[in-house]
């Protein structure tokens, strides 16, 4: 519209000048409707410059280092890997700068962090975080938020490859990453629900009829002495106890500690309530299977794949050895749940950038663009869940009714959360549901309060 508006001025006074010269009263039908830019009295007799593009930012041949506990480097195994490798040169070039992925071990990890930033140099520019460690950080005025390294020209959002915002910690937003954030479901083994005549989990959960009582039903179904030898050995459930609490606390609508509001919630209802359930599967009905004799050990996490157990909460990057075909839905949903919220997050982790990182905003906006290239996959994540996935519709599950809906738990970062022992009290001493959370509240917000809020 801009030159458009120079045209109708020009168009104008040639009109003018020939209706002048020739002296005739036919100006208005020979002259074009003004256009609505040009209707301005006042005379221009040039079109507005287009604005130009800022030059990128030289870094000098700076080394922006991208940190994780894992090699975050494409392997250029697939077209993805291949697009973003060539895209890294290009942004290498048009900055000035090298990229380099610094793999540290889990356990040194936070440590590294920590005192490279209180000595005011960061070991990485980016640097991949749990937000159970990232909320002291950031209480600490260790990180930065995203408004403080970002402007209207970033393209952080949540399309195509670039980066999108991830959920605001410690009431700001600090955290981004690629637009793939999955979460665990109940998977389940699809060759023994086979095996023993059980329905088929997404069938039920299609019918609506995915909830508590469904799954404890199918559970002890699935629960049986096969060779008739008068032992178990076929269960219906396996997991680590202390998540499978904060699990079914998400599914019943509620979480083990508001991060928000600084409020411990071991004695909320939702959580008393998932907690009984937990000790019904575990106790009661005794449908869970305990491979190392430790209900509260975290290897039981890996019991599952030994392929007599029927249903199981697992991360998808856990499902890699397997020999048998799995499903997934969501978590059951509680009494006081809804398909909003499934399941807890429990090691939810982000990029974010420390403080005392030089330029950070053109240390953002380069390795934003290193995602700035035409789209190798149908949706993100795609060669990812297809290499962990082989049927269409566990990935449809995945996408259209498990992503998204986990709540980000925190009492991991808190000094001294008395969630492990609040559970093992239930679970391994089989104390009462009630008195126990009683018995740990004071001491959760005591824990809640010390970190600040």
């Amino acid at each position: 519209m801009k030159k458009l508006k120079g045209l109708s001025l020009l168009l104008f006074c040639f009109v003018f000048l020939l209706s002048a010269c020739g002296g005739g009263n036919n100006t208005s039908q020979s002259q074009p409707a003004p256009s609505p830019e040009s209707t301005n009295t006042t005379p221009q007799n040039t079109a507005e410059p287009e604005p130009s593009e800022e030059p990128p930012v030289d870094l000098g041949g700076r080394i922006i280092k991208v940190a994780a506990w894992w090699d975050l480097k494409p392997a250029g195994a697939t077209a993805g890997d291949k697009a973003r490798l060539e895209k890294i040169a290009e942004v290498e070039k048009k900055y000035n700068c090298k990229f380099e992925f610094v793999n540290i071990p889990f356990e040194e990890y936070m440590n590294k962090f920590t005192t490279s930033v209180l000595a005011g140099e960061p070991f990485a520019d980016i640097v991949q975080m749990e937000y159970k460690s990232a909320l002291p950080a950031i209480l600490k005025g260790q990180l930065l938020q995203i408004s403080e390294f970002t402007t209207e020209k970033n393209n952080i959002n949540n399309e195509g490859n670039l980066q999108t915002k991830y959920p605001a910690i410690a009431g700001g937003e600090y955290a981004f990453d690629n637009p793939i954030s999955l979460g665990p479901g109940i998977h389940y083994n699809r060759e023994l629900f086979k095996k023993l005549g059980l329905p088929d989990l997404q069938e039920i959960y299609s019918k609506g009829e995915w909830n508590w009582d469904k799954f404890l039903e199918i559970a002890k179904q699935a629960t049986k002495d096969t060779d008739n030898d008068g032992k178990t050995d076929v269960w219906g459930f396996s997991g680590w106890a202390i998540d499978a609490v904060k699990h079914f606390t998400a599914a019943n609508g509620g979480v083990t500690v508001d991060s928000q509001n600084a409020k411990e919630m071991l004695s909320d209802p939702r959580t008393i309530e998932a907690a009984e359930f937990v000790n019904r599967l575990y106790n009661v009905d005794k449908v869970v299977r305990v491979k190392t004799g430790n209900k509260t050990n975290w290897e039981e996490t890996n019991t599952f794949k030994d392929g007599n157990v029927a249903m199981f909460p697992a991360a998808e990057w856990m499902l890699g050895d397997l020999t048998f075909d799995i499903g997934i839905v969501p978590f059951p949903n509680g009494p006081q749940g809804s398909s909003e919220q499934t399941y807890a997050n429990t090691s939810a982790s982000a990029k974010f950038i420390p403080k005392g990182v030089k330029d950070a905003a053109a240390v953002y906006q380069a390795y934003e663009e290193t995602f700035d290239f035409p789209p190798t996959e149908e949706y993100p994540g795609q060669d990812y869940l297809e290499s962990m996935y082989g049927n269409q519709e566990d990935i449809d599950m995945i996408l259209q009714h498990i992503k998204g809906t986990g709540v980000i738990t925190l009492d991991e970062a808190y000094p001294d959360y008395p969630t492990n022992t609040f559970v093992e009290d239930i679970i391994v001493n089989n104390q009462s549901v009630t008195a126990t959370a009683e018995k740990y509240k004071q001491q959760a917000q005591a824990s809640v309060d010390k970190l600040g809020k």
